[in-house]
């Protein structure tokens, strides 16, 4: 089989894609001859990428373009289109100085900052190895976490719920996802005193039994959150976990919190599947305040499993809180 059959062949039959990716390299290195540096593949999936273009628009508007525009009054804007205020009027000769002129204040600028420059887009990859960055853009259906616009609309980001130069750690529980528009904007509008959140997390209360829950009941815990078996279980594996700070119940928890405790359910979930080929499924909740059922007022999540047979009719699962209305 010939070169041109053989590649012909992947690229009409054979190539799998989950992204535009792998045809645009494949022209890149076409179009040079064969062979194509990291930097220049990487120019040119950035060209076909909807969703850094998108990025750069923003910053063009509501930055760079508004400071040219209304604060310096050298162009101006009609619809999408800039134009430079008395363009005209330069030679040929005036506008390579010009554009000289740039260049060397761009030289000069990353020649003094380096890297930096850039912090506001690369943040996120020099705290999050790929492989976290890649399970918490999975675990988000690669959707921002706030708005939920996809990864093909708009560019996700990693953000650590509280920052790390507030004492926020890079454990997957103070991570999310978020478009850049929403990450930009909660920082913009964010004024929580996140030093109040930190302390916040050694809170307990004397006498409440989940505050005082003795260290050879844990199964399981993470830096915010601790899974045990239920005192009182409603099946085999009936398992509670619960955030490390007293707080009342689940609607006032953190969101590290919720992802803290997130990860533990799936732990637990996955460990009582091996260990117990009988169970099929599983209820998960939490009752909050007293008319909900709730006894203990320290925040707790339910995972139950469940096994065939378990109960004459579990058609309606949850709703059975109010048994009547469990059949429908």
């Amino acid at each position: 089989m010939s070169k041109f059959v053989q590649l012909r062949k992947f690229i009409t039959e054979d190539m799998r894609m989950s992204h535009v990716y792998q045809p645009v390299m494949l022209i890149e290195l076409l179009e040079r001859n064969g062979a194509a540096s990291v930097a220049e593949i990487a120019q040119s999936l950035l060209l076909t990428d909807r969703s850094q273009i998108e990025y750069y628009e923003s910053i063009t508007k509501n930055m760079v373009g508004k400071v040219l525009t209304k604060n310096r009054r050298l162009t101006s804007k009609d619809g999408d289109q800039y134009s430079l205020d008395g363009f005209d009027q330069l030679t040929k000769s005036q506008v390579e100085e010009l554009i000289s002129c740039c260049q060397e204040r761009i030289n000069n600028y990353v020649g003094s900052r380096g890297g930096r420059i850039w912090a506001h887009r690369s943040k996120s990859a020099g705290y999050v190895s790929g492989s976290l960055r890649y399970n918490l853009l999975k675990k988000a259906k690669f959707r921002c976490e706030l708005c939920g616009i996809p990864a093909d609309e708009k560019a996700l980001e990693v953000d650590h719920i509280i920052p790390r130069n507030k004492g926020g750690s890079d454990d997957a529980s103070n991570l999310q996802i978020l478009c850049y528009s929403c990450n930009a904007s909660k920082r913009d509008t964010d004024n929580t005193d996140f030093r109040s959140v930190l302390d916040s997390y050694s809170e307990r209360e004397s006498g409440c039994p989940f505050c005082e829950l003795p260290k050879e009941r844990i199964v399981a815990e993470n830096e915010l959150a601790i899974w045990f078996y239920d005192g009182y279980p409603v099946t085999k594996g009936h398992s509670l976990f619960i955030p490390k700070r007293h707080v009342s119940d689940y609607f006032n928890l953190f969101k590290p919190e919720r992802n803290a405790i997130d990860a533990l359910v799936e732990q637990a979930r996955q460990e009582l599947l091996a260990q117990d080929e009988s169970i099929l499924g599983f209820n998960i909740g939490a009752n909050s305040g007293k008319v909900a059922g709730q006894t203990v007022f320290h925040a707790h999540l339910h995972l139950i499993p469940r096994r065939e047979g378990d109960v004459e009719n579990p058609r309606g699962g949850v709703r059975g809180v109010i048994p009547l209305k469990q059949q429908y």
